[in-house]
């Protein structure tokens, strides 16, 4: 009767029915609770729910229950992905590997876990482990596709995503990936079919969803080429990133101190730092932008989800306010409506990333709004007085020029784990 229950609440998980699956496991869990197989199912269940201490608990109870099954230290790696928590997660790899190294699905799980902490070769080499124990495994050739393009070996790549394809043509990581991978190649409308037939197969695949977000934005020629930098600098390590975005501002101050002391140079060098600041300022800007256009879109409007809608409604209120701001100034010549000009076109860059971070969101969000208080502080005292420099505007303008600092160390961090 057991096996019974514990078979069915498995083709209830195949039917993502986690509910009715997890009721199934605790009735039969509440006769046998030292099962190592229910504990495990209910872990997966928990994963799959984000309930990722309860995930946890069960799966520790089945460790310690069983310390030398392998496939535990499997599942609680994975709990410990869905934590961010990757030095753990490869622990438990090993520990996994140790017990049996000839699974192939431990391999390719550790690969994806140094692709993530942007290791490439060393996620390569894990790959090619994994396809050793098992040529058809497909994390394993996803995976192995993935490092070759992020390692510029992009026809090997491309094999390797098609030979995955042919293993299985009905799975939706697979065409998603391949998706990313020819949006990454510069080739939106060929990754567009893909991410159509993931989410064909898989309606409810973020992946897949934000992937072919990315790709309807691309058929515009200035989000394609924010894509190349997005794709170029991404892929870079933490190091490097600050040493190009370093390297861009001390260049922007150089040649602003150049034009400032040189009148001869000053009328070519000032398109080269206007381009500078135009870069800098859509760098941020762009995303949420962009997400305004797709909503106008009759199938973009769709894949956007509620912070992408918030941050573009927020940028676009930002933006009128500019604009408002610069019509009446110049209609009035009245200076002062300089102060919400300029407010409503800084606050543009904050509003455009405060939904961007997955972790650090209560800092962002405090630290925008007071932000926005300095600025608001700052416009009254300027209609109150007429002086356009004043003790909260000189807080806003700190803290807007801080702010980019922190976004970039938080976004930099994050993507380098």
């Amino acid at each position: 009767m057991t096996e019974q229950l514990i078979a069915r609440a498995e083709i209830l998980l195949q039917q993502r029915k986690l509910d009715e699956a997890g009721k199934l496991l605790k009735d039969v869990l509440s006769k046998d609770p030292a099962n190592i197989r229910v504990l495990a199912m209910l872990a997966e269940i928990k994963l799959h729910q984000d309930q990722h201490d309860e995930a946890e608990l069960l799966i520790n109870n089945a460790i310690g229950l069983s310390p030398d099954t392998p496939w535990l230290y499997f599942i609680k790696a994975r709990v410990n992905i869905n934590r961010e928590d990757y030095d753990e997660a490869e622990n438990n790899l090993k520990n996994a590997i140790t017990l049996n190294p000839a699974e192939a699905d431990f391999f390719s799980l550790w690969a994806s876990v140094n692709l993530t902490r942007k290791k490439y070769d060393r996620a390569l080499e894990l790959a090619d482990e994994a396809l050793q124990r098992d040529p058809e495994n497909i994390l394993g050739l996803n995976i192995r596709s993935t490092a070759l393009l992020k390692l510029n070996r992009k026809e090997e790549s491309f094999h390797t995503i098609e030979g995955a394809l042919a293993e299985d043509p009905y799975n939706a990581y697979t065409h998603a990936n391949y998706g990313w991978s020819l949006l990454e190649k510069g080739e939106h409308k060929k990754a567009l079919e893909h991410f159509r037939e993931a989410l064909r197969i898989n309606p409810h695949f973020e992946y897949a969803r934000s992937g072919m977000a990315e790709a309807l934005k691309a058929r515009y020629w200035l989000y394609k080429l924010f894509l190349k930098y997005a794709f170029w600098i991404g892929n870079l390590t933490a190091r490097y990133q600050w040493a190009v975005i370093i390297g861009l501002y001390v260049a922007f101050r150089f040649l602003n101190a150049l034009a400032e002391n040189n009148e001869a140079l000053r009328p070519y060098l000032m398109p080269l730092i206007i381009a500078f600041a135009i870069f800098a300022f859509s760098t941020w800007i762009i995303t949420p932008v962009s997400n305004l256009f797709l909503r106008f879109n009759a199938f973009g409007k769709y894949l956007l989800d509620k912070n992408e809608i918030r941050s573009s409604n927020l940028v676009a209120v930002s933006f009128l306010v500019f604009v408002a701001g610069t019509v009446v100034y110049l209609v009035t010549n009245d200076i002062r409506w300089m102060a919400p000009a300029f407010f409503g076109f800084a606050m543009m860059i904050p509003l455009g990333v405060l939904f961007s971070f997955t972790k650090n969101k209560k800092i962002m969000l405090a630290y925008t709004a007071g932000l926005a208080l300095a600025g608001m502080g700052g416009i009254v005292t300027t209609f109150n007085t007429g002086e356009i420099y004043s003790v909260p505007a000189t807080l806003f303008i700190i803290g807007f020029v801080a702010f980019q600092w922190l976004a970039n160390y938080l976004r930099i961090r994050e993507s380098n784990r």
